[in-house]
């Protein structure tokens, strides 16, 4: 696996280094060693996977609050996402900054979300299909989110938004009373 730091501190884009013949193709997808000189520390909970049928849809921008905060690692297995992290870490020098990155099944590129960010993602082809591993178990009583289109963050989503549930759209907006995580 090949590690590229993104702007946001903490934040690293996972590129993968597939072998291929006249068989098909192998790619190590993840690796315990390898993600440990990138700073995981925390053991695996959870494997997630969610399906989007309708390009445009979004989904996001979610968290979970400490003591329940958690690293993700997403990947697109299927179809093409461009795929959101937001820092929401107060301390931190990019506080309130997002970058995006076209995850994609040709590409087979990964990112690697710290604790402390937001994450969500719009679907550019439709019937995309993403995995997400967790290092914590899902905790309803301390999830968060933000919403998509906080002029304080300024998301610029590629698409025009065709879709987002009822529940996302009601995130609250950033203001000036927004503390951030504190981890």
């Amino acid at each position: 696996m090949l590690f590229k730091s993104l702007p946001l501190a903490g934040a690293y884009k996972i590129d993968v280094e597939p072998f291929s013949d006249h068989r098909g193709s192998f790619a190590r997808l993840f690796c315990v060693k390898e993600l440990k000189e990138i700073g995981l520390e925390k053991s695996l909970r959870q494997i997630n996977f969610s399906s989007t049928l309708k390009a445009g849809t979004i989904r996001g921008m979610h968290y979970q609050k400490p003591p329940h905060a958690e690293v993700k690692i997403v990947r697109c297995i299927k179809g093409k996402v461009f795929d959101v992290v937001v820092d929401l870490r107060f301390d931190s020098p990019t506080f309130l900054h997002w970058h995006g990155e076209i995850l994609s099944r040709e590409n087979m590129r990964g990112i690697y979300i710290p604790e402390g960010f937001a994450h969500g993602f719009q679907v550019l082809e439709p019937e995309s299909e993403l995995i997400y591993l967790h290092t914590a178990d899902y905790s309803p009583g301390f999830e968060g989110a933000v919403r998509y289109d906080d002029p304080c963050i300024g998301i610029e989503w590629p698409l025009e938004v065709t879709d987002i549930s009822e529940r996302d759209l009601q995130h609250p907006l950033v203001d000036n009373d927004f503390e951030g995580i504190k981890l």
